[in-house]
């Protein structure tokens, strides 16, 4: 049995116990994680650690199969500038590189393992509900660490530990974000704009963007946390029904599509569908 990748002492130090909040330290070995008080978490075979309270059942997160198809469209490169336009916005403002980084809801860690490429000094942590996508992300990076956790419920992160949370069309938990940022730290969220994916609404019935969601998203941060900037980004990309396939799959338009639905739909289009990539990433800092 090949032994297991030490899990980044930085990493484990921003995380605290779901029971009583203390701070995880790493068990021998790396097999596992333990509070003060004794509450211990084993680490998966992949190499992820559940941090839930007992009894606790997070939302259900993505499936295998979105998961799979995650893996498969984000490594074909389909979505660099997004990532590019990320790193961008975590390694601005003041005080030098950041050097620790929460990504929440962010599932295989593709996008966190890129930002953490630019940032020699950082280390990241995922959260996601889903143990299929936590099991990629325990080896996305060897600078990150994969965390099956409830993004809507109480982080199991310490009190102003990031530098940075990321949020890439996942969930924002306002006050929690608030709770674990450093005074002075910054949420990077990344959300579609209203025309991304748009040649592709209509043929396959997806589901549209909200026309309100910049609103909404301010409702649900702005209590907590104080805007710091916007920048978009749009490109075209050219893809075959195989990636437009994967591309569906991989997000919540596959929750309201049957795969038989799915693969009818996709074999109406031509061989090469243009496709809009069309977002906004915002910039949120938690006052000092």
């Amino acid at each position: 049995m090949s032994p297991r990748r030490p899990w980044p002492p930085r990493a484990v130090e921003l995380l605290a116990c779901p029971v009583c909040g203390q701070p995880l330290a790493t068990r021998p070995d790396d097999a596992g994680l333990r509070c003060p008080a004794g509450h211990a978490y084993d680490r998966a075979r992949q190499g992820h650690v559940t941090l839930l309270p007992p009894g606790h059942v997070p939302p259900s997160g993505d499936s295998a199969a979105m998961v799979a198809d995650r893996v498969a469209f984000l490594a074909a490169g389909h979505y660099r500038g997004v990532t590019r336009l990320l790193g961008d916005a975590v390694a601005a403002g003041d005080g030098g590189p950041p050097a620790a980084l929460l990504d929440l809801g962010g599932g295989t860690g593709q996008h966190l393992a890129g930002v953490l490429d630019r940032l020699p000094g950082a280390v990241g942590v995922v959260l996601d509900s889903s143990r299929y996508a936590a099991r990629r992300a325990a080896s996305a990076h060897p600078r990150a660490l994969a965390v099956v956790a409830d993004v809507w419920a109480r982080l199991p992160v310490r009190d102003a530990a990031a530098d940075r949370v990321l949020v890439v069309f996942a969930p924002r938990n306002g006050p929690e974000t608030a709770r674990v940022l450093r005074p002075g730290g910054r949420l990077v969220v990344v959300t579609p704009a209203t025309d991304h994916l748009a040649e592709l609404v209509g043929p396959l019935g997806l589901l549209r963007v909200d026309s309100d969601k910049a609103r909404r998203l301010a409702g649900t941060l702005e209590p907590h946390l104080r805007p710091a900037g916007a920048r978009g980004h749009r490109e075209r990309l050219e893809l075959d029904r195989a990636a437009v396939a994967t591309l569906v799959g991989m997000g919540p338009h596959a929750r309201h599509l049957t795969p038989a639905g799915l693969v009818a739909a996709v074999a109406q289009l031509p061989e090469l569908s243009p496709v809009t990539v069309s977002v906004e990433v915002t910039t949120w800092t938690r006052p000092a």
